[in-house]
């Protein structure tokens, strides 16, 4: 969850260390903290709150050198304050550490530590970490070592990134488990280390990412990566593409605001070079899907969590639709204690934006014990969940900061969808003609997306009638229930309005209870197969004095007549309805926020990558 960043060059390390932490902070504001090496001292500066507030710190009493870590801290085990955030300091003063994850067995090894005498200064776990560096160190090894030493005395997934006065010229990072990602950055005459790409690429764009199970040890001219058991590896490395000026807000007051109005270029990125518009023909090189495992496929799980399990429940539609294939969609926390029912006949489809979810990475590994092929759908390139896969589909919607997911979930739905014409091709579901007529209504999609984004003010005028309400219910039906789920999600992620996403059918089966001038009900009615059963949601919620706002298809006379509110999307098939249907619903909770006088980018308590369980 926690935000990572690291320098060792030429240059000064605190200035680069709080800009690369300022891309980070998505990840992470209870606290944050840098510690940089020079003339034999460990100087620390940390503070709680945002990071300006280091940032007003470090203009008021700086530090100098040239080598150093900094952390953005999203709290798990201790209260967000200045003494629990990192960077933490070993009781003897020799090793300096920031952290993310879990040290499940910390409570056990702090009483330990302690009855040899240490004495703890936070409540973090962390401290345990620095203390048992520093107390393998006494032993005359290598940092490397008394990192490799510590590592064994852990359980649970953490990310480590250590310095000590003993070996004032190079770090050690180690990634153990699914706890987030960490990056190398290779420049001329310095090196760095990052927990996401952005950090860095202002400085370098040649990286090597790190496997669970493997270190590095980096000084200004090197770098090294090793097996925890010592054992050297030689990982690829990459050539990062990716502009920084995508991770600027520009015209836009909030980076959500930005990346809503960039689906657009996502979405046309993503269908970019993968389909012939002439004969329907889908290419995916990186899944590497042969009609041999297309034809053998029983059964497709898809495991994911929050948006990105929304994504799945409309990829489910779509795949059943056109490959004829089952799906069961599952919660990538609940996937593993299940002991779900998966052979060799299944393949498991994992997606993240991240690529860094532990829940979604461990159900990843129990599909693995399991026989079932993997595949992962991920923004991050490079992530573990793409490394670790049989095979990938990149979301191609470049940086996303703002931590409630926007451009990250409309992806995803391409990505199925085009996943769903190549396996109905390879499996003769789908005939040439039908093949045509699926691409002809992708190749009209990002001009549907900016048609619906144009209407922002519409939707404005609707969140100015809502910004006071303290609950909403949302209701879908087919292919557009998820679409509820992921509308109400987007409410109470950044407005912090109690809302709920129900299946419309249920509705009279408890929810109903719940509606009257005070619970607004947010219908998804675009024309499609459902659009019958949804005007008489409709209706049963105005009997019930309920206030209606409905996203509905351009035309449609009737509803206007029956909603109080209706936003608009333009027709499409009903395959695309939902990533168009997600558009007014993703404007609104943005507009009732920054109404509301919210923190729209970074909503309290929430992280954009979950990297502990």
């Amino acid at each position: 969850m926690c935000g990572i960043v690291g320098y060792v060059g030429t240059r000064q390390a605190a200035p680069i260390i709080l800009d690369g932490l300022k891309q980070l902070e998505y990840r992470g504001y209870d606290s944050a903290g840098l510690a940089v090496l020079s003339n034999g001292q460990i100087n620390i500066r940390r503070d709680v709150g945002k990071l300006h507030n280091l940032i007003n710190l470090y203009n008021s009493d700086p530090v100098s050198g040239s080598i150093g870590i900094g952390h953005t801290r999203w709290a798990t085990h201790g209260a967000p304050s200045q003494r629990n955030a990192h960077p933490h300091v070993s009781d003897g003063g020799k090793v300096v550490v920031v952290q993310n994850g879990i040290v499940e067995n910390f409570v056990a090894l702090k009483e330990e530590l302690m009855a040899e005498g240490v004495t703890f200064k936070s409540e973090t776990d962390t401290e345990v970490i620095v203390n048992l560096i520093e107390r393998h160190l006494a032993s005359d090894v290598s940092l490397e070592e008394a990192v490799r030493q510590t590592l064994k005395r852990l359980k649970g997934a953490n990310v480590i990134v250590a310095m000590s006065l003993n070996e004032p010229n190079r770090i050690v990072a180690a990634r153990m488990g699914n706890a987030g990602g960490v990056t190398v950055g290779i420049g001329e005459g310095e090196m760095f280390l990052a927990s996401d790409m952005p950090a860095i690429l202002e400085h370098t764009r040649q990286v090597v990412f790190l496997d669970a199970g493997w270190m590095t040890i980096i000084t200004q001219n090197d770098y090294v990566v090793k097996t925890f058991d010592g054992k050297i590896v030689k990982p690829q490395v990459h050539h990062i593409a990716w502009d920084m000026v995508t991770a600027e807000k520009g015209e836009y007051r909030h980076f959500m605001q930005k990346e809503i109005h960039e689906q657009v270029r996502s979405i046309t990125d993503t269908i970019g070079g993968r389909i012939d518009f002439e004969t329907g023909e889908v290419t995916l090189h990186d899944l590497k899907l042969t009609p041999e495992l297309a034809k053998g496929i029983e059964k497709i799980v898809i495991v994911a969590c929050g948006t990105a399990a929304h994504a799945g429940m409309v990829g489910k539609y779509m795949i059943e639709a056109l490959a004829r294939i089952p799906v069961e969609v599952d919660i990538a926390s609940e996937f593993r204690y299940r002991d779900p029912i998966i052979n060799e006949h299944t393949v498991v489809i994992a997606i993240s934006q991240s690529g860094e979810t532990a829940d979604t990475l461990a159900a990843m590994e129990e599909a693995r014990t399991k026989g079932a092929t993997l595949w992962s759908i991920v923004n991050a390139i490079g992530s573990q969940a793409m490394r670790v896969a049989d095979g990938c589909i990149t979301m191609q919607s470049g940086p996303e900061i703002g931590v409630a997911s926007t451009k990250a979930f409309t992806a995803p739905l391409v990505d199925l969808y085009l996943l769903a014409m190549k396996l109905g091709d390879l499996r003769g579901t789908l005939d040439s003609k039908r093949l045509k007529e699926l691409a002809n209504d992708l190749a009209h999609l990002p001009d549907l997306v900016g048609r619906t984004l144009d209407r922002e003010p519409e939707v404005e005028v609707v969140a100015r009638q809502l910004r006071e309400t303290s609950h909403c219910l949302y209701l879908g039906r087919g292919i557009n229930m998820p679409i509820a789920y992921e509308g109400a999600l987007k409410l109470k992620e950044i407005s912090y309005i109690h809302a709920e996403g129900y299946p419309a059918g249920e509705m009279k089966h408890g929810p109903i209870a719940l509606i009257d001038r005070a619970m607004p009900v947010l219908v998804l009615a675009p024309k499609d197969q459902w659009y019958e059963k949804m005007l008489s949601q409709v209706e049963q919620a105005k009997a019930r004095g309920g206030i209606v706002v409905a996203v509905a298809t351009d035309g449609d006379t009737v509803i206007k007549d029956k909603a109080d509110h209706v936003l608009y999307i333009p027709e499409s098939s009903w395959l695309l309805n939902p990533i168009l249907a997600v558009l007014p619903l993703q404007m609104l909770a943005y507009h009732i926020a920054v109404l509301r006088g919210c923190d729209v980018d970074q909503p309290r308590n929430l992280a954009k990558s979950v990297t502990v369980e």
